[in-house]
């Protein structure tokens, strides 16, 4: 368990590996974040005990607090995961220093060893919110353990499915991406959709959304293949689609790196002419623009605009490139602090607040929970050309646009 108090930055968090991309947008939370100053120096170290206030009141081995809110951020800090957990964990930490609030104090627990221990010590200690954890199948334990208090749980998964009864869902969700690509695409005159559709519980989501979007959209979905990653089931795959029928936009449901080995399949077999479309997991692959065959695909995902600022100042801090996921966790903290506003210290987490019609803005930009407890989000969509990946339609700056 790790402590992180605005007070006492200099204490914290080690340094992690590996990263890539993501947005800011306007108002208060923003302008604060904007104007701060990354501290210089060497990486600080995590801390081997709590931090915080000393004296006799304690709550569970906590120190009693009266003047700040007590938030769990729930996050794997060991095992497989650990470099992610890290790297949001240390976006927390940005994020009160760039807010430069001392309202909030923010508890680290390590869900690798269980999520239902650190859920039940989170909530044990005096917690009122909890940000996490990071992987659907911990939220879906994490959240009747929190229910059974009132403590709201805003989850960084990207899985709808885990959404409701007190949880939110925070991550970027494919349904989203893929409406808002079509969207685009119907509006530039394509309306014979096919899509490639990758085995598993994201594939099924997507060919779901796919038909969703096109049915909405106006359009027709001529022709939708399966295939398991192997080059033999890719290959298969696209040959179905070309004996099937044409078609004027293709979705490649999957990561940028699968992608990048698709296309040219696709341009072989009856694709030639065909416009890629890809998902929000195209986002975070940095090749794109080097490969030829992909020239002219469009994706819609967050922006990366203030995801750059956010990732120039964690190596500033960390020494190291943050993880696309840390954003997340940034965001959580200004959505956090904005609420913090008007929520007394020592008081039930009040849950309205997430239901803003307004919204929120953050490095993502802005984003809201609708009934359901699933983040909307305002997308772009980007073209990758030759050695760029240019934005093509911005996504809106708030909800009201």
């Amino acid at each position: 368990m790790t402590e992180t108090d605005a007070s006492r930055q200099a204490d914290l968090f080690a340094s992690l590996k590996r990263g890539t991309r993501i947005v800011l947008a306007a108002g208060t939370l923003l302008l604060a974040a904007c104007q701060s100053i990354v501290p210089k120096g060497p990486a600080p170290v995590t801390p081997t005990g709590p931090t915080g206030p000393t004296g006799p009141d304690v709550t569970q081995g906590l120190p009693t607090d009266t003047l700040r809110h007590r938030v769990a951020l729930l996050v794997p800090m060991s095992g497989p995961n650990a470099a992610v957990g890290q790297s949001i964990a240390n976006a927390t930490t940005l994020a009160l220093m760039d807010t430069r609030t001392d309202k909030i104090r923010i508890t680290t627990y390590d869900t690798a060893p269980g999520a239902a221990a650190a859920a039940n010590r989170a909530l044990a200690e005096g917690n009122r919110l909890i940000l996490g954890p990071l992987l659907a199948e911990d939220a879906r334990i994490v959240g009747p353990i929190a229910a059974r208090t009132n403590v709201p749980v805003i989850s960084f998964s990207n899985d709808a499915s885990v959404a409701g009864s007190g949880v939110y869902i925070m991550g970027y969700n494919p349904n989203q991406s893929i409406e808002r690509v079509v969207g685009f695409a119907h509006d530039k005159g394509l309306s014979q959709f096919a899509a490639l559709i990758p085995r598993g519980t994201y594939g099924e989501r997507a060919g779901n959304a796919l038909l969703r979007a096109v049915e909405q959209a106006g359009g027709t979905v001529v022709s939708m293949q399966t295939f398991d990653r192997s080059p033999g089931s890719i290959t298969a795959a696209v040959k179905k689609l070309q004996a099937s029928s044409s078609y004027d936009a293709l979705l490649i449901a999957d990561s940028g790196k699968v992608a990048i080995q698709i296309a040219p399949i696709v341009r072989k077999n009856g694709g030639a002419t065909a416009r890629l479309l890809g998902t929000e997991l195209w986002n975070t692959e940095g090749t794109l623009a080097a490969s030829p065959v992909l020239r002219g695909a469009w994706f819609a995902s967050v922006s990366d605009t203030l995801y750059r600022q956010l990732a120039n100042k964690y190596r500033a801090r960390y020494g190291t490139a943050p993880f696309r996921l840390s954003s997340l966790g940034y965001d959580s903290v200004l959505l956090t602090v904005r609420i913090a506003q008007d929520w007394k210290p020592g008081s039930p987490f009040p849950t309205t607040r997430l239901r803003d019609s307004g919204g929120f803005s953050g490095i993502d930009g802005a984003f809201r929970f609708g009934r359901t407890g699933v983040a909307e989000r305002a997308l772009e969509v980007s073209e990758v050309g030759a050695g760029a990946v240019t934005v093509i339609a911005p996504a809106p700056r708030s909800f009201a646009e």
